[in-house]
């Protein structure tokens, strides 16, 4: 097991803009990557509420999950990347989440 001085990145964007926030890391100092379809809710969960007792009442807006790992000294550096592709300010632009990495094997 090794000591990590890293972070672990997990972005959840609307599928149109994973294309644009992969070709923007697609450079950036990463140790890795992953990318799931995953479905979900946010604030936007009320747009749904307006389908009640309709096929959508229980419906998920399609997503994308990047998950990434970088040093921590160039974590900055990847989040600005990741925000200048994704930040639109309307509803459902997703979320950026950052966890420290204690160790890896």
């Amino acid at each position: 097991m090794l000591d990590a001085i890293m972070k672990q990145v997990v972005t959840v964007v609307s599928p149109h803009l994973a294309e644009k926030v992969l070709a923007a890391l697609r450079r950036a100092p990463l140790e890795g990557l992953s990318v799931l379809e995953v479905k979900g809710y946010g604030r936007q969960k009320s747009y749904l509420d307006q389908y009640q007792d309709t096929e959508y009442s229980e419906a998920f807006v399609p997503k994308v999950e990047i998950t990434l790992w970088v040093d921590d000294l160039r974590l900055e550096e990847v989040l600005d990347k990741i925000v200048a592709v994704t930040r639109t300010g309307r509803i459902g632009d997703g979320k950026i989440l950052v966890m420290p990495v204690t160790s890896f094997i």
